[in-house]
């Protein structure tokens, strides 16, 4: 294992430092795991909480900023943040008009969110959730409560920041933030796994000309590995599942995420971007917003993951208004 850190013990703690101390104009360290924006919570706008593991790069911190995220507790690699850390990151955010707390659908997280949620509510605090659960691989469409969040909790954030910022209502960032995750699929792919720094061994043991499609964000196993294919194959195979899924149909505006999983090449991501787009073109789905880069990584798992999301006017407006996160500007 070859990583640049001191000791595996205080990495989180270290990165922390250095993310703060990069980014002072944004963010500041509130308590030990919860980082908020400079000058949370804010008044007259609805708080905006994330939560989670480590490891995924510029999620979660590098959604803090004008736009998206006001705080964040902050877990362990690949591990929920304890409910104390919740609740602090929660609190944190409430200026009087209530907090909406975005997550994966992980149970770690379910948990000590739903924890610190319940503590809050009985102080009186005005707090919803929107769970996200985009990734097609990990449940049948019937059973999507099942289903992990992965790269979709961007555009959540994206538009419920928005609103936030536009002066809307908990209840109708809350009805909306459950629409945008039910418009949202994802599906990815990975040939590499990470490497563990706990461990110092991969999250998950594949072939040399192998690759998994479905693979979650901490090395989860996914529907079906493969021999290696060429890039227009494999985006086919992806767009294919994900098309279907919802469905989308001839007529849709979406917004588009190629989303490498920590090791993929930009390079790569352009060749995929460039089978998705034909794709969408074939099918009469035009992509109002496009991103593609390294949004919501695994360590430095070689792969990458696309993400749909059909938009309707008001999701439109809201992805367009402007960000200045400390990872998204725009």
């Amino acid at each position: 294992m070859k990583k640049f850190i001191n000791q595996y013990d205080d990495m989180i703690e270290e990165m922390l430092e250095g993310y703060v101390a990069a980014n002072a104009d944004l963010v500041e360290r509130r308590h030990e795991r919860v980082i908020t924006r400079v000058g949370a919570p804010f008044q007259k706008k609805v708080g905006l909480v994330t939560g989670g593991g480590s490891g995924h790069k510029p999620a979660l911190i590098g959604y803090l900023g004008e736009g998206m995220m006001d705080t964040v507790a902050v877990g362990n690699i690949f591990a929920a943040p304890g409910a104390q850390i919740c609740y602090d990151a929660i609190k944190a955010a409430d200026s009087g008009e209530g907090v909406l707390v975005c997550i994966g659908n992980y149970s770690g997280d379910l948990m000590n969110f739903g924890a610190a949620v319940d503590m809050l509510k009985d102080e009186g605090h005005k707090i919803e959730t929107v769970v996200v659960n985009d990734d097609v691989a990990s449940a049948p469409v019937d059973n999507m409560d099942n289903r992990r969040g992965v790269a979709g909790e961007i555009i959540l954030w994206k538009v419920v920041g928005a609103m936030a910022k536009q002066g809307a209502t908990l209840d109708e960032m809350k009805r909306v933030g459950d629409q945008v995750v039910f418009n949202t699929r994802s599906l990815g792919v990975a040939h590499t796994p990470c490497i563990m720094p706990s461990s110092g061994k991969p999250s998950f043991e594949i072939g040399p000309d192998e690759m998994e499609i479905g693979v979650g964000h901490h090395g989860e196993p996914g529907i079906e590995r493969v021999k290696m294919m060429p890039a227009d194959e494999i985006t086919s195979l992806l767009m294919e599942k994900i098309l279907v899924d919802l469905p989308f149909k001839s007529g849709d505006e979406v917004s588009v995420i190629v989303n490498g999983l920590g090791s993929t090449a930009l390079l790569e991501m352009y060749i995929v971007y460039r089978k998705v787009a034909e794709i969408l073109k074939e099918k009469g789905i035009s992509a109002h917003k496009i991103w593609v880069g390294e949004y919501f990584t695994s360590m430095e798992m070689g792969g990458f993951s696309i993400t749909l999301t059909q938009l309707d006017d008001g999701m439109k407006k809201a992805i367009d208004v402007p960000v200045n996160a400390v990872h998204f500007k725009g």
